[in-house]
């Protein structure tokens, strides 16, 4: 399928190999040094539960999974390193069974984020790389000179960077638009863009999705948050892909298992919106 698409097309194939992927994304139960961790349970029944969500998703036919430690709330802006490591050692003892490239968000922190992608061999990384955002969790400011420099440090430079243009709990500081950090992002060498509702599981502006697509149409962007099965194949029209948590769990709640059925819908609805988007490309060059 390798040149087939765009040139997002071909940017994702190089990660996921397919264009339009559906990432799954499995949340873990509240970490050690988060204050919802349960400490008489211990780790045991965070890793069953995030194992039990990774295989569901890859059964279903999911073309990657990214862990994210959803659980710990309140979220940080810089993670602890009990979070870190207890993430790492999640992810490592499921990820000899995950045959998808799998990705990592450590909320709210670029460089832990990198830290534990590059220690469970990750192929992908989600997190706030550009801009100044006024958040719940306080006033997130990114380095992305800082952050690239740590991804090569720690040997990371094939690690791709997926950056929130739009991020949840918080707004952008100043007068910057959507298209602007789009254009910085990709201009910094972020590998995708992603555009996010409110809170988890929320809708988009679909606007915000256009605009940046508009002004980095070779930029693959993915929407990343409150993607339905009603209003997936509309979305990825537009949307070089989507990150999918909420909509794949037990009656569509966010602190529910995967559904194996709503993941499998899922997946269909994807692979549909796949197959036409591939048919308009190759219409269009006919």
């Amino acid at each position: 399928m390798e040149g087939t698409g765009t040139l997002a097309d071909m940017a994702l194939e190089r990660v996921f190999g397919v264009p339009k992927p559906l990432i799954g994304v499995v949340h873990l139960l509240a970490l050690p040094g988060s204050p919802a961790f349960d400490r008489e349970a211990g780790m045991r029944p965070i890793v069953e539960a995030a194992r039990h969500d990774a295989l569901v998703c890859q059964e279903a036919g999911v073309d990657a999974i990214l862990f994210c430690n959803e659980g710990d709330l309140p979220y940080r802006v810089e993670v602890t390193m009990e979070q870190a490591t207890a993430m790492a050692a999640v992810v490592g003892e499921i990820e000899p069974e995950i045959e998808r490239p799998l990705g990592i968000d450590m909320l709210w922190d670029p460089f832990a984020t990198l830290a534990v992608g590059r220690a469970v061999g990750a192929r992908f990384v989600r997190e706030v790389f550009v801009g100044v955002y006024e958040s719940d969790m306080g006033q997130l400011r990114p380095d992305p000179g800082a952050a690239f420099s740590y991804r090569h440090s720690i040997g990371a430079d094939d690690i791709a960077v997926f950056t929130n243009l739009t991020p949840e709990f918080a707004s952008p500081l100043g007068s910057r638009t959507v298209a602007d950090r789009a254009q910085g992002a990709r201009f910094f060498g972020c590998e995708a863009a992603l555009i996010s509702g409110p809170r988890a599981g929320s809708a988009f502006r679909f606007a915000d999705l256009e605009e940046a697509k508009a002004a980095c149409p070779d930029l693959p962007v993915l929407a990343n948050t409150g993607v339905r099965h009603d209003t997936a194949e509309r979305i990825l029209e537009t949307a070089d892909g989507i990150i999918v948590g909420t909509s794949l769990k037990v009656d569509g709640k966010t602190a529910n298992r995967v559904d194996p059925d709503r993941a499998r819908r899922m997946v269909e609805l994807t692979r549909v919106a796949r197959e036409h988007h591939l048919e308009r490309i190759a219409d269009a060059r006919a």
